[in-house]
């Protein structure tokens, strides 16, 4: 059996589905890369910026409110005030605090980076994810595979796509990583 692994790698930061008052409408939200940090008083507030996608007006995600700046790592905050690249994809990236903030969640654009695979051949095949994100099972394998959504189907009712831990391959979505098989495993021949 081979084993091979296949990591999605995303191009884009989560997109936010928001109501745009100017646009009278939901709209995507795009993340800006930028923070904004506001001194009141003793305390601060920390957002990362998202723009309308249509009319370029802005929402503010709330990662710290009224939070007292020694509690903060200096390192840290200074990443947050020259809009660190890495610090910008962590809370674009994060499902949880967007979800907080009253968001709705999008699909980044993404590639699957790995091994192609010949479906014939027996593969043991671990998808990872930096990220969580909704991206659904279904989507990836036939994506990568080449696959209609028939033929995948079919593959998955004769077993020859199967998950190795129990998620639903048709509605599934990927966390974080799931193993799966694809391919007929070889009949042992007795002599």
């Amino acid at each position: 059996m081979k084993k091979i692994t296949w990591e999605v790698e995303y191009i884009s930061q989560l997109p936010v589905i928001r109501y745009c008052k100017k646009c009278g409408k939901k709209t995507e939200y795009i993340c800006s890369g930028l923070f904004r940090v506001n001194a009141q008083h003793k305390y601060l507030d920390i957002w990362l910026i998202y723009k309308c996608s249509n009319c370029d007006s802005t929402w503010n995600s709330t990662i710290y409110s009224r939070v007292n700046p020694k509690s903060l790592n200096p390192e840290i905050l200074e990443q947050f005030h020259t809009n660190d690249y890495n610090l910008v994809k962590q809370y674009a990236m994060n499902m949880e605090l967007l979800h907080r903030n009253g968001a709705e969640v999008g699909i980044p654009e993404y590639k699957i980076v790995g091994q192609e695979i010949n479906i014939n051949d027996f593969t043991q095949v671990h998808i990872i994810s930096k990220y969580p994100c909704q991206l659904k099972v279904s989507t990836l394998l036939r994506e990568k595979l080449g696959l209609s959504r028939k033929v995948f189907d079919e593959m998955l009712d004769c077993g020859i796509i199967r998950s190795n831990s129990g998620v639903d391959l048709k509605k599934g979505k990927l966390n974080y990583e799931i193993m799966l098989d694809i391919g007929k495993e070889k009949q042992k021949s007795s002599n």
